[in-house]
Parts: C-alpha cells; sequence; structure tokens
C-alpha cells in the first residue's frame, strides 16, 4: 500500500490551507472554542501575535460560521490586524447572543412562537444587523486579510450567490460591504428576515440587485465551495498545470455539532405531518434540520472520499459532534445554561478522540494511529506554521 502524502514530501510553500467553519445559529460556539484552542497553539510556536488568517489561504463559512470567518479575516483601521483574535469569539457570543435570539418565557411561550412561525420571521434581527454593521463599518470583501468564501442563497433567482475573494475581479459586483454579506448568510428561513441590497456605482446608479437568504440552503458546510474557489481561481490564473494537485489542499473543516444521534423523528411520525408540522415542531424546524443535515454529511463524505483517494487523509480534519441533544442542538436557544453548556460541548468535543468517516457504513469511528481533536489540531498547528513561513520567506526573497 502507497504511504500517504503529507507535508515531509511536498514542500510546504506548495501547500493550500483551507479553514471551514459550518452554519448552525448558536452553536457557532462550538467552532469559536476549536478555534481559540488552533489560536493558542500557533502563539506558543509563532507568539502571541500569531492570529488564524495569517495561517489559511481562505477562511469559508456559512451563516453563523460566515460570521465567525469575518471576525477572523476583516481588518480591524486601527493596526490592519483581525478584528478580533479566535480566543474573543465565544465571549462575543455569550454577550450578544441572548439579545439577536430573546427568548420567550411563561405558559402561552410555544403558542406565541408557532404564531410566529405562520406570520413572519421568528426574529426581526434588529439587533444583529446593528451589531454587524457597527462591527464591519464599511469594509468590503475585497478588504479581508485574506481570501474568504461565504454562501448564500438568491431567493428571486433561485441559486446559490456565493461571495467569493477569488471572484471579484472577475465579477466586481461582488465587492459588496460584509456586514451586508453577513446578514445576508445568517437569514436562515423562518428564524431572521430576508436581506435585500444593491450595489450601486460611483453615480449611485444600481447595477447589481441581491435578495439573499441563509447560505445554509445550499452549503451549509462550506468545505466543498471554498476548494471549489480556489480551483476556478487556479484555472482562471492558468496555473492548473497538468492538474489541480488536490493532495496540495490541508483542510480543517469545523462542525456546529448535530443531534443525529438522539433519533428523535421516525417515519411513522413524520407520515402524518404537513407543512405547518415540518417547519415548526417542538421549538424546531424538522425541514431546514434535515436539509442542513444531508448538505453538511454529503460535503464530509465527499471529502473523506477524495482525500482517502489521493492518499493525503491525514491532510483533512473534520471536526465534528454528532451527540447534541435538547436545547443543545438548537440553532437560537440563548439561554445562559444553554450558552454555557455549549462551551462546555467545545471543550470536551477537543478531548474527544479523532473520527473518521467509514466510506463503507458512513458512520464515524475512531481512527486506530489517531489521537484527540486536541491532538489533531496540534499537529496541523506545527504544519500550519511551517507552510506559513516558507510562504513568507519566498515573498521575501521575491521567488
Amino acid at each position: 500500500m502507497a504511504t500517504p502524502i503529507s507535508y515531509l514530501d511536498i514542500k510546504p510553500v506548495n501547500f493550500i490551507t483551507v479553514l471551514s467553519i459550518d452554519g448552525g445559529g448558536v452553536r457557532g460556539i462550538i467552532p469559536g472554542v476549536i478555534l481559540a484552542y488552533l489560536e493558542s497553539q500557533l502563539q506558543e510556536i509563532d507568539g502571541e501575535d500569531a492570529r488564524i488568517a495569517d495561517y489559511f489561504d481562505v477562511i469559508a463559512g456559512t451563516s453563523t460560521g460566515g460570521l465567525i470567518t469575518t471576525m477572523l479575516a476583516a481588518p480591524n483601521p486601527k493596526d490592519n490586524r483581525p478584528l478580533f483574535a479566535a480566543k474573543e469569539i465565544v465571549p462575543f457570543y455569550l454577550q450578544n447572543l441572548p439579545s439577536i435570539f430573546p427568548q420567550k418565557s411563561g405558559i402561552f411561550a410555544p403558542l406565541i412562537n408557532i404564531t410566529k412561525a405562520l406570520t413572519g420571521a421568528k426574529y426581526n434581527g434588529e439587533y444583529l444587523h446593528k451589531l454587524i454593521r457597527n462591527m464591519t463599518k464599511d469594509t468590503l470583501l475585497s478588504q479581508t486579510l485574506t481570501n474568504i468564501v461565504i454562501p448564500s442563497f438568491d431567493v428571486q433567482n433561485l441559486q446559490p450567490t456565493i461571495f467569493s475573494s477569488y471572484q471579484i475581479d472577475a465579477e466586481p459586483t461582488l465587492d459588496v460591504p460584509l456586514a451586508d454579506i453577513c446578514i445576508a448568510t445568517s437569514a436562515a428561513p423562518t428564524y431572521l428576515p430576508a436581506h435585500y441590497f444593491a450595489k450601486k456605482d460611483e453615480n449611485g446608479k444600481v447595477i447589481k440587485e441581491y435578495n439573499l437568504i441563509d447560505g445554509g440552503v445550499c452549503a451549509n458546510n462550506p468545505t466543498m465551495v471554498a476548494i471549489r474557489e480556489v480551483t476556478k481561481n487556479m484555472i482562471r490564473l492558468g496555473r492548473s498545470g497538468n492538474g489541480i494537485g488536490y493532495d496540495r489542499f490541508i483542510v480543517i473543516s469545523i462542525g456546529t455539532g448535530s443531534n443525529k444521534s438522539e433519533q428523535k423523528y421516525n417515519a411513522k411520525m413524520v407520515a402524518k405531518w404537513g407543512a405547518l408540522t415540518w417547519l415548526f415542531n417542538s421549538g424546531s424546524t424538522p425541514i431546514i434540520d434535515c436539509f442542513n443535515e444531508a448538505s453538511t454529511d454529503m460535503v464530509d463524505y465527499h471529502n473523506s472520499v477524495l482525500f482517502t483517494a489521493l492518499q493525503s487523509q491525514d491532510n483533512y480534519l473534520r471536526i465534528q459532534d454528532d451527540t447534541l441533544q435538547g436545547e443543545l442542538a438548537s440553532v437560537d436557544v440563548s439561554t445562559k445554561n444553554n450558552l454555557n453548556n455549549l462551551v462546555k460541548v467545545g471543550e470536551n468535543l477537543l478531548k474527544k478522540k479523532f473520527t473518521r468517516v467509514n466510506l463503507d457504513t458512513g458512520i464515524y469511528e475512531t481512527v486506530p494511529d489517531k489521537g484527540t481533536i486536541e491532538e489533531e489540531l496540534k499537529r496541523f498547528a506545527r504544519l500550519l506554521s511551517e507552510i506559513a513561513k516558507e510562504k513568507k520567506s519566498k515573498l521575501q526573497n521575491g521567488k
């Protein structure tokens, strides 16, 4: 059997580093914990000024993952460094989520929630929109510190709209404020209102209109979207040569948790459901849950097959906890207790054994020669550091 390709076999400068963050509302706390740990390991190697954006050629995020992507990659006008250190993501979420998703209480809360589901978005989004605009100001997609990719879905044209740093030259109308991109990608149907905005020319004439909802509709796990954008760019620039060389990709893909192990639905149950129940059942939205889980898993399965076929499976790290239950699996329960429990989920996930999908059964299994997620992140931190140093050296030498 051939030896898997690793960073020891290829010059580090040739690698393409990708970070991908799933959608999931309040569960964005989980990747927040994971990223804080990864950045701390990078800082142990390269100093306390190290930031996630320094090590990835592209960061992709959907919905809450899109917000985290922006926090990591948008520049702070004061020093042109990232707006947030990774360790600041979780405190930001703990402080603001209760106002983004205000909770109803009392005996009439379920009735109020059902009424809201029938008459409009559950939340008006005003606090979230103001928060995002205050955070990003007028920063454009073209001004991020590293390439970013954030999916959304156009309800007028019924097709995905991908806001990609790589496509700005070819499609200048994509160079819009990060605030509009974040609001659009997080506009989850039934939870938050759709977002309309327009791109205008220097004379104020509208040249492109956008009618967008949550990117989770098309790519809740945006890993393949990010890889596609890199690939398209290589082809466009004529750098694909004799092949793209997918074994050059180093990918960390972080999920926001799943409740698939809870098995809360079954065929007998859902066979009796009409449109309303598919949209609202015990505080969740089953139809969206199903679409998101299917999209997320299919992307991971595809990546696992691809990296295994290229004998470079050690270059792909998927981090996901599929054991969430009850309120932990919700996208909008923002009680103090639930948010603190999500922090614990992230911390416990770091200690869990690394798992990989079995390509025959589709079941996630521990890998005999691997340790914990924490240990895998330490390995990737060393790899990312080496790649970044090689690329910096090449740039300084003008090669």
